[in-house]
């Protein structure tokens, strides 16, 4: 008897070793990161062992998660609008940003463009129907939102738009549902869903600025050992060859050859209209 207590209380000791010894990271991101991200953590866990939890959304909407409930390890948006939020809120320090890779809107439609949609003003057609992000929490839809403004169309489109996606995701997948004849969106949505969607660049007049995809880690970070490890990982080479993979343009050079003379980054403050 004694020695199959002796026994159990082993294997009660082992069990809990076992699982003090799992260790795990949870990275708040912006889904305009979705494809590369899943690979990289899937990748960055078979050479480590850490997990890395993911949990999606606007790239406004985590961030508000991880402020009210204090947690996350890792924070990445989908454009350093968030970002600097994120910044003024304490939630990461401006010194442990880092970026990944570039994105640049652009007006995504059906496959083959059977509604032979040329530029914005194409979206103001009775026979044609759009959508973009919400701007209040979602990164794309800050961006549409400000080049509807500089375009002029703000007005108009706002009685046009038939819904707000709620993050880069779901604004995407509009298209590949065919909810939507378009979006504004980010040009590698089109990579996204080949068989479904094309993009249409947006006229050089009103494409002020492409964003970058920043990563930082968060003050609120119960494991920064392993949250570090990962920030370095998935800003290093192998992880932006990744992201290179999926259709993002990782090197500024590669976006000025293919953009011109495009601002990066920048911060736009939303305006009252979209609230």
């Amino acid at each position: 008897m004694k020695k199959k207590l002796t026994l159990l209380i082993f294997a009660i000791i082992f069990i809990a070793c076992k699982e003090n010894t799992h260790r795990s990271i949870d990275v708040f991101a912006g889904s305009a990161s979705l494809p590369p991200l899943n690979e990289i953590a899937n990748l960055f866990t078979k050479e480590t062992g850490i997990e890395v939890r993911r949990i999606y959304g606007g790239s406004g909407t985590v961030l508000s998660e991880m402020i009210l409930s204090k947690r996350g390890d890792i924070y990445l948006p989908g454009s350093p609008d968030f970002m600097d939020i994120a910044i003024d809120k304490g939630v990461v320090k401006a010194c442990d940003v880092k970026i990944i890779a570039y994105l640049v809107p652009a007006i995504i439609v059906q496959k083959s463009n059977p509604k032979n949609i040329k530029g914005l003003q194409d979206l103001l057609r009775d026979d044609v129907t759009f959508a973009i992000g919400d701007p209040r929490s979602v990164c794309v839809g800050l961006y549409a939102a400000e080049i509807l403004e500089k375009s002029e169309l703000a007005t108009l489109a706002r009685k046009k738009i038939k819904t707000y996606g709620e993050s880069c995701e779901k604004t995407a997948n509009l298209i590949s549902m065919k909810a939507v004849d378009a979006v504004i969106g980010w040009d590698v949505f089109e990579k996204w869903n080949p068989d479904s969607s094309q993009s249409i660049k947006i006229d050089s007049a009103f494409l002020k600025r492409a964003a970058y995809i920043p990563v930082a880690l968060s003050n609120y970070s119960s494991n920064p050992e392993d949250a570090i490890r990962f920030l370095n990982f998935i800003s290093s080479a192998k992880g932006k060859e990744i992201y290179k993979k999926y259709g993002y343009i990782t090197e500024p050079g590669e976006l000025k050859n293919i953009y011109g003379n495009i601002s990066i980054g920048g911060n736009y403050k939303i305006n009252e209209i979209w609230k």
